[in-house]
């Protein structure tokens, strides 16, 4: 006999089955009223060193104790704008209580994590701890082929290479058609699909928002892993039909085990899934979602215009004489923010392995650091500076003044990357000397803006006072997280970008707390268009700060083009103005005009793809967002033929009249609108490096 519930909201919903010979399952997904059954597996997935998986496999599906688990109870809570689910199990040994989070803002996604609590006189080894798992087609056999029709979206980075996304049939090499005899075994397949990550570098390589897509059936998933360390997502295939798995740290990919005593429990690292009916629907709903759930703060709304002096500009070499004058450029074409980037701590001009007092350098500043910022605000501007807080140089002073258990170890070692140690932040002395460096500069120099960089990846983790060398890191992730939020609670308005090393580590984790992330240092303008273009998969529109760095020697087309690069996000601007002419400088102060008046728009807009998912080489790049009365459009020409063809579904069937938001002074491009097909033709005006932002508004 076969027991269910159901919960959720007016958009989603989801029916739980369980029995005495069955744990909890998700069973059918509602969306949008539209009821869809899924192929049923276990809620919650646990690997120990005592229990495995069925077959033996190293995946984190299919586990014994999974299926061992059974339904204990379960309530539903309400905290403010917050709908809760809690779903507890037991087995012997062991009780698991699973919290589903529904946002009134956000109705189509919804955030899982899992407690797992050793009860008795068990000590559990944990080698996997799964925040979520449920199937995505529906329920069926094997001579079904439930996979066909199925897509899965993924990303990779790379550093100048961030967000690359691709579209990838489900069924194919990586889940071949094994035997038609399948249906007729008991066994199911071991084979899976897994995306990983291991380090600090959350998005170093691959990306933990990803997603799946079939068009026969009108459902998607997309999801995001929200932690800034070691994550796993694990696609398969068993005898019924296809499941997804979303997990933080595990034994296999990131050396990550966990004692948990009787009476002690663990917490998994939170994950997100959001459903639509294709995968940009999806991404909206993950959109609303990262607004619902990110930290309040008036940078949200605000997004107050940045110059910062490092792209193709500074690039770590600001001095007194250099900054002056790009301080009074910056204020002149309408910046909000100046920040100092790398470099205004350095005396002895090699600042890479002495990193780590953050203290002002002398020889750069004849008058002293305080002579700059005050211009910067004197100029009407709130003053910045870079800082790489969890390092420490091998020169610095502070990595004798530290003592050893303040940094990450292997074996009584610090471990030693690019000739910096990395800091541990579960030790006092680490947070207190960080603590310390923000208040000090925010107290003497009233800095408002810090631009957070983080450029090395210290590995698998630190087995100091730790179960595992994996357990270290994840304890040190988290009290990397406390830290942040510590720094907000003293200084509510200060403002801080996620650099990472470009977009190293652009994960939620980090990404709820931070105001905007820097998604590339890519410094060749006309490669940076995917980047941006694929940025609001992985993060908010708002949040996503393109480089914008026209330079003199550039012709009017290619500043255009750069300046357009970073326009529907979080304007970040760079370049040489001080040495631009006038006519230049006028066109950088109406694009920045024009990011002002688009400010309202981003903040509660919904990315999508009018040219498809932005392809590295790609010839024609365009990100749209839509908002409620209007569709805005940025789309690059990179060579290619003179004319492309952008796809807008959502405005099939209706008449449009089209604009160019910038740039104003340049010639317009040609468009054509088929509103049969929904597909608007636009045509370059034959320059072959160009860009144009346009706005799109129906005929009423």
């Amino acid at each position: 006999m076969t027991d269910q519930f159901s919960w959720g909201s007016g958009r989603l919903g989801f029916r739980f089955e369980y029995g005495p010979d069955s744990p909890v399952q998700i069973a059918g997904v509602t969306r949008d009223g539209t009821a869809v059954p899924v192929h049923a597996v276990p809620l919650v997935e646990i690997t120990t060193a005592q229990t495995g998986n069925t077959p033996a496999a190293d995946r984190i599906s299919h586990t014994q104790l999974g299926l061992a688990l059974r339904y204990a109870s379960h309530t539903e809570e309400r905290d403010g704008v917050v709908r809760k689910l809690v779903i507890r199990q037991t087995a012997p040994g062991v009780e698991t209580t699973l919290t589903l989070e529904l946002f009134d803002a956000a109705e189509s996604a919804v955030r899982s994590r899992v407690a797992i609590r050793a009860t008795e006189e068990s000590t559990l080894v944990l080698r996997s701890a799964a925040s979520w798992s449920s199937g995505f087609t529906r329920p069926g056999t094997f001579d079904d082929d439930n996979l066909v029709d199925w897509h899965r979206v993924q990303g990779v980075s790379d550093w100048f290479g961030e967000g690359r996304f691709t579209r990838t049939p489900m069924r194919g090499n990586d889940f071949p058609r094994l035997s038609t005899q399948f249906a007729h075994s008991t066994h199911d397949s071991r084979g899976y699909y897994a995306v990983t990550s291991d380090g600090t570098w959350s998005t170093g390589r691959h990306l933990p928002v990803a997603g799946l897509e079939s068009a026969s059936t009108g459902l998607a998933f997309a999801w995001q892993i929200e932690h800034n360390g070691a994550w796993r997502w694990e696609l398969g295939e068993d005898l019924q039909g296809g499941y997804v798995t979303l997990s933080g740290p595990t034994d296999v990919d990131s050396a990550w085990t966990r004692v948990v005593r009787p009476g002690e429990a663990f917490t998994t690292v939170p994950a997100t899934v959001a459903l639509g009916a294709d995968f940009t629907e999806a991404v909206a709903a993950l959109t609303d979602f990262r607004r619902a759930a990110r930290r309040p703060h008036p940078d949200n709304a605000a997004m107050p215009v940045v110059f910062n002096d490092y792209m193709n500009t500074l690039l770590g070499d600001p001095t007194t004489e250099k900054l002056l004058p790009l301080i009074k450029a910056a204020a002149e074409v309408g910046a909000e923010i100046f920040c100092i980037d790398a470099g205004w701590y350095d005396d002895g001009g090699d600042w890479w392995p002495s990193v780590g007092e953050w203290q002002p350098s002398t020889t750069r500043f004849p008058g002293g650091l305080g002579e700059v910022i005050d211009a910067i605000r004197d100029a009407g501007l709130v003053p910045g500076l870079w800082l790489e807080p969890e390092v420490i140089g091998v020169r610095s002073p502070m990595a004798h003044k530290l003592p050893p258990e303040a940094f990450l170890q292997r074996h009584g070692q610090r471990i030693t990357e690019h000739h910096r140690y990395h800091l541990d932040l579960r030790h006092p002395a680490a947070v207190a000397h960080l603590d310390g460096v923000v208040d000090r500069l925010v107290n003497d120099f009233g800095i408002g803006f810090f631009k957070f960089d983080y450029n090395i990846n210290p590995g698998p983790g630190t087995d100091l006072n730790a179960d595992s060398v994996g357990d270290g890191l994840l304890g040190h992730n988290r009290a990397h997280l406390v830290w942040l939020d510590g720094v907000l609670d003293r200084h509510p308005d200060l403002v801080i970008e996620n650099c990472s090393s470009g977009a190293m580590r652009m994960d939620f984790a980090v990404l709820s707390r931070l105001a905007m992330q820097s998604t590339s240092d890519q410094q060749e303008f006309t490669k940076y268009p995917p980047i941006a273009a694929a940025a609001p998969i992985s993060l908010l529109p708002e949040q996503a700060a393109s480089w914008a760095y026209p330079q003199p020697e550039m012709n009017d087309e290619e500043v255009a083009f750069c300046l357009v690069t970073g326009l529907l996000g979080r304007y970040y601007v760079s370049g040489h103005l001080n040495e631009m002419t006038e006519a230049q400088r006028t066109t950088v102060a109406a694009a920045v005009e024009t990011a002002k008046t688009l400010r309202g728009f981003i903040a509660t807009a919904h990315a999508h793809w009018p040219a498809g998912l932005p392809d590295w080489t790609q010839p024609w790049i365009a990100l749209g967002l839509t908002g409620e009365d209007e569709d805005l459009v940025s789309v690059w020409r990179r060579g290619g033929p003179a004319s492309t063809e952008l796809r807008f579904p959502h405005l099939a069937g209706r008449d449009i009249t089209v604009s160019t938001v910038f740039p104003a002074d340049l010639p317009e491009w040609k468009t054509a609108w088929n509103a049969a097909t929904g597909t608007l033709t636009v045509q370059g005006d034959g320059s072959e490096t160009a860009a144009r932002t346009l706005r799109i508004t129906t005929d009423s």
